[in-house]
């Protein structure tokens, strides 16, 4: 056989007709193994022989790439199968260099001495100064190629990576471990990147928001609505119905009432909603099972309006956690999946059921402060999410938008967004029109007036509408709440 030809040949392939974007899995690294493995094969003491088959395979592992990402193993096989042949290799000489190839495929699984020396020349790197640099050429060619999506994602991959892997061969083990952990505990610092630690840090702020919402949701339930029979929409207004109407604890059916709810959401919106939501509810059982509060006020325009209150603010700072104290808003999606009607529409629905319940049980009276009750909370929750200087999208659609965007940009210091857009198509006018950008910002509430001002002192004629900005994450938890 001619070891060195076919080494040689197949390099050359390499160098001429590998991916451009293959940055790690290059000619370079196979000429690197070929090194890693003449090294490690003269200290476990390898013949010529098999010194020949090694590092022939050592040439051939990754040729599949020319072809083939995934499953690369493979082919490189069928490629030393097919031009072998012409320097002589004999079938049995190819075979043994192919069963030495696919002992790379990760997981590794060396069946050989040969086999486990081209394992550790392969993932040699691991444990060398070079680990950094080389690591950061294969997480390119991984987010290029789709394996993983960011740099977190590929750091705790190959944290994991580190800590599952063992080199094989004595020699490997004595010159590469000590310094593959060294690089396993830098990697693992750079995990607790200030990403994870922000997610540590909101975790921490949820359980907070979530055990205050939950004690001012009590008190305000057992200082002003219970001992007064006062009522609220949602699943919490549907509890103190039956509370009042079959004398059980209000703990309990508190709980009970949302159990279904918190069942639809672990499969409709995300465990994690679920979980949170379901530890809000248990907890507020808790809470009115046991802490005591004393009677606030029996005034009922007072326990209207402080009880929606601290209702609203109660669960305002549940949802900023987001959770859900009361299922409503859950039962309101899983039914607008199955229906026509909005979730304002569902859950209006909803909430004259229970009212006019309530109001033929006990009464117009208690019914329409109980509504007012509902409708304190309510706004309260919008104060509590948005908070007083929620901001407002504005869209401008001027012929001076050049002045209008220096004006926006270096006076009212806000950014702004430029579509290409054109203006006119008046009734009677249709054919006049003209190219024009069109402005886009994002303003506090407070700051909507001086904005009108200067737009109108640019083009009293200019078009300004604005809209509230919602927020798009957390499951089904908008800005705007209607509990």
């Amino acid at each position: 056989m001619q070891p060195a030809a076919a080494q040689s040949f197949i390099l050359d392939k390499l160098t001429h007709e590998l991916s451009p974007k293959l940055i790690y899995h290059n000619v370079t690294h196979s000429e690197k193994t070929i090194e890693n493995c003449a090294f490690l094969a003269e200290t476990e003491g390898v013949n010529d022989h098999d010194l020949d088959l090694l590092l022939t395979a050592a040439a051939f592992h990754d040729a599949g790439f020319l072809y083939k990402y995934i499953g690369h193993e493979e082919v490189s096989c069928d490629l030393a199968r097919e031009f072998l042949p012409q320097f002589h290799f004999t079938e049995e000489e190819i075979e043994a260099i192919c069963v030495i190839i696919m002992a790379t495929k990760i997981p590794q699984s060396p069946v050989n001495k040969l086999s486990t020396i081209l394992c550790d020349a392969d993932l040699f790197y691991l444990g060398t100064d070079d680990y950094g640099a080389m690591a950061e050429k294969l997480y390119t060619e991984f987010l290029h190629e789709g394996i993983v999506s960011d740099k977190m994602e590929w750091q705790r991959q190959q944290a994991e990576f580190l800590e599952n892997h063992a080199y094989f061969t004595t020699s490997a083990q004595k010159l590469l471990e000590d310094k593959k952990e060294k690089n396993l505990i830098v990697l693992k610092s750079k995990t607790e990147s200030p990403h994870t630690i922000k997610h540590h840090e909101s975790t921490i702020s949820d359980i907070f928001l979530i055990v205050a919402g939950v004690i001012i949701t009590s008190f305000s339930l057992k200082g002003f609505l219970v001992p007064n029979h006062f009522f609220d929409g949602g699943i919490t207004g549907i509890s103190l119905l039956i509370h009042e109407v079959y004398h059980l604890n209000l703990g309990y059916v508190i709980v009970l009432a949302n159990i279904p709810f918190i069942l639809i959401s672990w499969f409709s919106i995300n465990k994690g909603f679920a979980i949170k939501t379901f530890f809000c509810v248990v907890l507020l059982g808790l809470c009115l099972l046991y802490p005591e509060f004393p009677m606030i006020t029996d005034d009922k325009l007072l326990i209207s309006i402080f009880g929606g209150f601290f209702l609203g603010v109660g669960i305002g700072l549940t949802m900023r956690a987001g959770c859900a104290v009361d299922g409503i808003e859950v039962l309101a999606l899983y039914t607008l999946r199955r229906s026509s009607l909005t979730i304002s529409e569902i859950i209006l629905g909803l909430n004259i059921i229970i009212f006019s319940l309530a109001a033929f049980e006990f009464g117009i009276q208690t019914a329409l402060y109980s509504m007012l009750t509902y409708f304190t909370a309510s706004k309260t929750i919008d104060y509590v999410i948005e908070g007083l200087n929620a901001f407002t999208g504005v869209t401008i659609i001027s012929g001076k938008s050049d002045e209008i965007k220096h004006r926006l940009v270096n006076e009212l210091g806000r950014g702004i967004t430029v579509y290409k857009g054109e203006r006119g198509y008046l009734p009677g006018k249709f054919d006049v029109h003209d190219d024009c950008d069109i402005i886009f910002t994002i303003i506090s509430r407070l700051e909507m007036r001086k904005l009108k001002n200067m737009v109108t002192e640019v083009d009293p004629n200019a078009f300004v509408f604005a809209s509230t900005i919602k927020e798009t994450t957390g499951g089904i938890i908008k800005k705007r709440h209607v509990h």
